[in-house]
């Protein structure tokens, strides 16, 4: 079986490698041709773990193939999927320029029949648009060529994308006619052996079905942080109430582990395009609105602890950051919490020095040489007054605590995971600020 996959960031990196892992040739396809250039030398441009060695395997085995463009593969593959970006507009909706020139693209150089489908997460009716934009260019083309949608959106957590693809818990697809089902279930039946289901079901349910699974997951995550909030003021430890509720088999103690809010590609950008629908359509997320409001704050909590802490006095003070990244193994900062704190800290006068094992390229870009970088987490700590804590890669989990007595100035620390233990910090020396922990 051959497919194409336009796009090769992350979804559609990690698409193309794991369907070629499977057997499949797929030609990857993108319009930056440094980046194509990259991946057929067997250089990856995103950080996921055993990806870069799946993809020079397949490149090896030619079974993987990288392109700039669509038609040199279209006349031999039976499905194309467009997974590029859909980058969030002004007003939280999803920008669909990208997704719309793929069609066009498509409907410019389709010979065959070709079953289209849509990986880019994308609002209910964008199936539909796509249809519509290819079936114009063909028309323009003055050529009867059938072809069909399908929507399959994926579910791939940044750091374990390899896993989740290779043995999902579930595989979603949107179909209108068996045709496109057999062709669909026929690709993915090497990742359903494990018995987990593929759920055909129409394409607009497909549709909303990515953004109500990442909406409830952010909703589980400002639930406990406001939670972990009122444990700050009350005196009670999270930890416990976590506990508590968690083993309930109503509630499961899955994403309720509190923090400084939720980053990343996928959940705010998710949470603002399906608002934004809503609301389009005369209904308004109550709930989903207090997701987002509360996230929002939730962002701040580690600076609003700081900023009481030195009596809003940072100019000048040196503040150490282990972790930039949104989430341990992977190198993605949008949208994470440390950039915010960060952003914060500087416009106090703080100066920062920081260290991420995977991160550090990402956010120079992002910041550049407003903040120090260092490639060792200790480097980070002379002068230090306080470090922050802000993602729990695993090498944070149990840290030199003499080195670091050494080496700060002031034994601080902000623990924005709640991965350290307060009374060993406590016999320890050191002052410990967490998330709703006593």
């Amino acid at each position: 079986m051959r497919i194409i996959v336009v796009g090769s960031g992350y979804v559609g990196l990690v698409t193309g490698a794991c369907f070629a892992e499977s057997g499949v040739y797929v030609s990857c396809v993108d319009i930056d041709t440094e980046k194509i250039r990259q991946l057929k030398e067997g250089e990856i441009p995103i950080y996921e773990p055993g990806l870069s060695i799946m993809v020079k395997n397949n490149i090896e085995k030619k079974r993987l193939y990288f392109s700039t463009s669509i038609k040199d593969s279209i006349e031999s593959s039976e499905v194309i999927f467009i997974a590029v970006g859909t980058p969030p507009g002004e007003d939280g909706s999803a920008d669909l320029k990208h997704v719309l020139n793929v069609a066009k693209e498509i409907g410019k150089v389709l010979t065959r029949y070709i079953v289209v489908v849509t990986k880019s997460t994308v609002p209910v009716g964008t199936s539909e648009k796509i249809r519509n934009t290819i079936q114009a260019e063909l028309d323009k083309r003055k050529v009867s060529i059938s072809f069909d949608m399908a929507s399959n959106p994926e579910f791939l957590k940044e750091g374990a994308a390899i896993d989740d693809f290779l043995k999902p818990e579930r595989i979603v697809i949107g179909i209108d006619n068996e045709k496109t089902k057999d062709i669909m279930n026929r690709l993915y039946l090497p990742f359903v052996l494990n018995n987990h289901p593929i759920l055909f079901m129409d394409i607009k349910s497909a549709e909303i079905t990515k953004y109500a699974a990442n909406a409830m997951l952010a909703t589980r995550i400002s639930f406990i942080n406001e939670i972990a909030n009122l444990c700050d003021i009350l005196g009670a430890d999270i930890n416990n109430v976590r506990k508590g509720i968690g083993s309930d088999s109503r509630i499961g103690s899955k994403f309720i582990y509190p923090g400084t809010g939720y980053g990343g590609s996928c959940f705010p950008k998710d949470v603002k395009a399906l608002l934004k629908t809503a609301s389009d359509n005369g209904y308004e997320l109550n709930v989903i609105k207090a997701v987002e409001k509360a996230n929002e704050y939730q962002k701040n909590v580690i600076f609003n602890k700081m900023t009481r802490y030195f009596n809003d006095n940072l100019n000048g003070r040196i503040i150490g950051i282990w972790g930039l990244s949104f989430k341990p193994k992977t190198d993605d900062i949008r949208e994470a919490s440390s950039i915010v704190l960060i952003e914060k800290l500087l416009d106090k006068g703080a100066r920062i020095k920081a260290y991420d094992p995977a991160a550090i390229y990402e956010t120079k870009k992002a910041l550049g040489d407003r903040i120090e970088y260092f490639n060792d987490p200790y480097e980070v700590l002379p002068g230090a007054e306080a470090l922050a804590l802000m993602t729990e890669w695993s090498e944070f989990h149990l840290p030199d605590y003499g080195r670091m007595s050494e080496l700060m100035k002031s034994k601080v620390i902000f623990d924005g995971r709640n991965i350290y233990d307060p009374a060993e910090l406590k016999r320890l020396g050191f002052e410990y600020f967490g998330i709703g922990r006593r």
